[in-house]
């Protein structure tokens, strides 16, 4: 196969993952420094040696990834996008004041974005710009936390890593602009395969809010494989969001590393609303003393939506806490999916880790899977893990309807309510505001209800 060019159409160019050619990765290495060339070419043999992860596998044994192995994915064209600022807004979160950085099949479109000029100390780039005025940085964090050799998803990222955004705030900065992330999936001329990724470097003391958000054009199918690394200095206190609401026929695979240092602190949201097959990863590294690690989770699936998450929690280090909250709300013939781990190691005594996993069940053929699990290598530790799957309690529905609500309405309150612990626990109040309304919206009673 010959070395794509820029113009070639996605018909010529798509190919199945399981043969994806060299090509792909060599076509644009002349425009990168040696070392990623050489991280890409590492990653691609990693990805053709392992191909994609089978049922046979502990980690993907409760996802079948036939659809995307079966689908012939091309790269999305560069050039101008078609995408106008109507568009833009209808897509994105109403912020009263952010930083706004727009993707488009994967590309930057400046035209789009609301990249203004940021306070001294904090720089928000692309990878693109980055790679000529931020390299050494690049160099020293780029793919140094998230473990490509263990997950064929973060090969094929890093192999075609192409695009995405640095974010460095610099020592005892605070960054009161959220820096907001929006990546826009059009139609295209066949299935396209995107790799966002994202570097986020907090320095020693220093405090920001990231969020992540992915959409797509409703119906169409597409791959959206994204990989983001967090590095939380010492003292530094990190708030990050990851909103994935694709089509429901797309595909989406996100991982994130979050490497945590003394005395750090991680806020980590995550909100999957749409795609036909949902795979989210999560694991902090927890490598100094006194850390605090929150990853809070809310999905709703709907349709034959499957949605799969699996979080590793790694404490290295003693007198840390940690603490996962994930519930999922499913209906129709939807299925969600929670495996979650943490791991202490020897070392690391005095841990303080809790894991909860809720599934709230609306529909007989809705089901949930969930297995948290504990690796303790400590003996003097407080780790606590639970799990819980039913369905609406009838004696709380019954005492609403007693008091005159209409079974819709006393359905969507106590729907709220479930999904209300996740959403107060954001400190954004325009994400809360925005994620009730995709609540009421994607649920059969709630949008008829007036809660």
């Amino acid at each position: 196969m010959t070395t794509m060019t820029q113009n070639q159409t996605m018909r010529d160019n798509s190919w199945l993952l399981t043969e994806l050619p060299e090509s792909v990765i060599e076509h644009d290495a002349a425009r990168m420094p040696k070392w990623l060339a050489d991280i890409r070419r590492s990653a691609f043999r990693q990805f053709t040696a392992d191909g994609l992860p089978s049922a046979k596998q502990e980690k993907w044994r409760q996802i079948n990834l036939r659809p995307i192995r079966e689908t012939a994915f091309g790269l999305p064209a560069d050039g101008a996008t078609d995408v106008s600022e109507a568009e833009v807004v209808g897509h994105s979160l109403p912020f009263v004041d952010a930083v706004r950085l727009v993707f488009v099949n994967g590309r930057y479109a400046a035209e789009l974005s609301d990249a203004r000029a940021m306070p001294s100390g904090v720089t928000v780039q692309t990878i693109r710009e980055a790679l000529k005025s931020e390299s050494t940085i690049l160099e020293t964090h780029l793919t140094k936390y998230v473990n490509a050799d263990d997950d064929p998803f973060v090969s094929l990222n890093t192999a075609l890593l192409d695009d995405g955004v640095v974010v460095h705030i610099e020592k005892n900065i605070t960054c009161d602009t959220p820096i907001y992330l929006l990546c826009i999936t059009t139609a295209a001329d066949g299935p396209i395969i995107t790799h966002p990724r994202n570097l986020i470097i907090a320095e020693d003391g220093a405090q920001a809010t990231i969020v992540e958000d992915y959409v797509g054009t409703d119906g169409e199918v597409y791959l959206t494989n994204a990989v983001t690394e967090l590095v939380v200095g010492e003292d530094a206190h990190l708030h990050h969001y990851l909103l994935e609401r694709e089509s429901d026929a797309a595909f989406n695979v996100s991982t994130l590393t979050a490497y945590h240092k003394t005395s750090s602190t991680l806020s980590s949201h995550t909100v999957l609303l749409g795609g036909a097959l949902v795979r989210n990863n999560v694991n902090p590294i927890i490598d100094g003393e006194h850390c605090h690690s929150l990853l809070n989770g809310l999905y709703i699936g709907r349709g034959k939506q499957h949605i799969d998450n699996l979080m590793r929690v790694e404490h290295r280090k003693p007198n840390c806490e940690s603490r996962q909250f994930y519930k999922g709300i499913l209906t129709d013939e939807s299925r969600g999916v929670f495996a979650g781990r943490i791991i202490v190691s020897r070392d690391a005594q005095k841990i303080d880790a809790v894991q909860s996993n809720q599934s709230l069940l609306l529909s007989e053929a809705a089901r949930a899977n969930s297995m948290p699990q504990l690796e303790i290598y400590a003996d003097d530790v407080k780790c606590t893990h639970g799990a819980t799957i039913g369905e609406l309690d009838e004696e709380a529905l019954f005492y609403l309807e007693s008091r005159g609500l209409a079974e819709p309405q006393a359905k969507a309150m106590l729907v709220h309510a479930f999904a209300g612990e996740s959403l107060e626990r954001m400190n954004l109040p325009v994400v809360q505001e925005a994620l009730l309304q995709m609540l009421t919206q994607r649920l059969p009673f709630t949008s008829a209800a007036n809660v």
